[in-house]
């Protein structure tokens, strides 16, 4: 629990779960939708990316991995740093083929904001001694 000289005022924690909310559900939604299998999907993955057609549904395990960890506000800080390094890939993805590669980038730093705006203990993690 965080006390009161660490609590995070009202407006700045719930404009931090919204931050969170549209993360959790832009990245969970195509986790999910990796998972169906979906043959337009698999053709994007694969054929323009590069991506074998078999770790399609592996890809969108790892999202969902991702984000339930970054939704639990006890695991939340490890949820940032895998997704982080998801979004990194996804960045490597776009830039390898030529693609616009803002969305990921637009994530991580939301995801980031998020969790600093609803736990303020992360912003001491990058303050100054």
């Amino acid at each position: 629990m965080t006390d009161a000289a660490t609590a995070p005022k009202p407006a700045l924690r719930w404009t931090g779960i919204a931050l969170s909310s549209i993360v959790t559900l832009m990245i969970g939604g195509s986790g999910a939708m990796k998972l169906t299998e979906n043959p337009k999907l698999i053709e994007m993955l694969g054929g323009h990316l590069g991506f074998p057609a078999g770790v399609v549904t592996g890809i969108g395990a790892v999202e969902l991995l991702c984000i339930v960890l970054y939704a639990v506000p006890l695991s939340a800080p490890l949820g940032a740093v895998l997704l982080t390094g998801y979004l990194g890939g996804a960045v490597a993805a776009h830039v390898r083929v030529g693609d616009p590669f803002v969305a990921p980038l637009v994530l991580g730093a939301l995801a980031w904001a998020g969790l600093a705006l609803r736990n303020p203990k992360i912003l001491g993690l990058f303050a100054r001694d």
